[in-house]
């Protein structure tokens, strides 16, 4: 895979994954949310707010996992600092931000 590819790989990566938090009630995707029981009218619970925060930090260490992976397997891996680390995880939060207004800023009729 060349440079290019990677990089559009991440990138795209990163925005489904960023969003995978607020489209579904599932852990990560996978694991059903159990934590409180379902309401009167039958719909499955609800996950509250910080269990999606948690779920989008996970998913950002994923993400710079494979980043950093794909960079291996095209050449050396460059060292990061704490600035790398913060752009990133801002970009993280930007490209989260469609998710977030489907699923709390959405006026619901």
């Amino acid at each position: 895979m060349d440079i290019g590819a990677a990089a559009w790989l991440v990138i795209l990566l990163a925005l489904v994954l960023a969003n995978l938090p607020f489209f579904n009630e599932r852990f990560l995707a996978l694991v059903p949310f159990a934590f409180s029981s379902a309401d009167g009218a039958g719909r499955p619970p609800a996950k509250p707010f910080l269990v999606r925060l948690l779920e989008l930090t996970v998913l950002y260490f994923v993400v710079g996992g494979i980043g950093r992976a794909l960079e291996g397997r095209i050449g050396t891996v460059f060292p990061q600092t704490w600035e790398f680390y913060a752009i990133t995880a801002c970009m993280f939060l930007v490209l989260a931000f469609p998710g977030f207004v489907v699923r709390y800023l959405r006026k619901r009729h």
